[in-house]
């Protein structure tokens, strides 16, 4: 695998997250590493309908960011985290002000909706190289073919490792695709993702 360290960061990205099973503790714990200001955050966690908004709002309280249900229309900022609501996808629609955000009742992809390859994939085709994508614990290959699009377009792509993972099978399968540039244990993703932005968290109280 090549030193993602040698590579440039990226110019103003979109961190493009995607997680099943294990997810909710593993995004927990990624997301309350994260410091106000980084970057803006699109999350596709399978979950049944009823519980994002909940999750979310759990998440925002434990975090420094901000966490909630994305909503049609929304604008991606930094500092803000924003989940797929249950059954619906998750897009990122190229903009002038950089992205916005569309919901849809498409059909199921890789079994899923909200699927993490229709996100992966509106990302990799709305910021290209001004992207990180990130697969973390889960059963299943929903992620991987889009992930190995937002590779192919110049983003930066994290996978969670196999001893971290509550279930290595989407991060496993998107390695097997060439999709995945770094491998990691959980704990260390969150300053993976802030040096892969370019950013220095100012420190203070959490």
């Amino acid at each position: 695998m090549k030193d993602a360290n040698a590579l440039p960061p990226a110019r103003n990205p979109i961190v493009a997250i995607g997680a099943s099973t294990g997810g909710t503790e593993a995004l927990h714990i990624l997301l309350s590493a994260l410091p106000p200001e980084a970057p803006p955050i699109l999350i596709v966690q399978h979950l049944p309908e009823g519980f994002t908004a909940s999750f979310a709002r759990r998440l925002d309280v434990a975090c420094r960011i901000t966490v909630r249900e994305a909503r049609m229309g929304d604008i991606p900022q930094t500092g803000l985290a924003l989940i797929a609501p249950a059954n619906r996808h998750l897009v990122l629609r190229k903009s002038p002000n950089g992205g916005t955000i569309a919901l849809d009742d498409a059909p199921h992809v890789s079994r899923h909706r909200p699927s993490c390859d229709v996100l992966f994939r509106s990302v990799a085709l709305a910021a290209g190289r001004n992207a990180i994508g990130v697969i973390l614990t889960g059963m299943g290959d929903d992620g991987a073919r889009g992930l190995r699009d937002m590779r192919a377009a110049g983003a930066r792509t994290l996978g969670q490792d196999e001893a971290s993972c509550a279930i290595f099978g989407m991060p496993k399968q998107a390695l097997n695709h060439g999709a995945v540039e770094e491998l990691l244990p959980l704990h260390r993703i969150a300053p993976a993702i802030l040096r892969l932005a370019g950013i220095t968290p100012h420190h203070g109280p959490p």
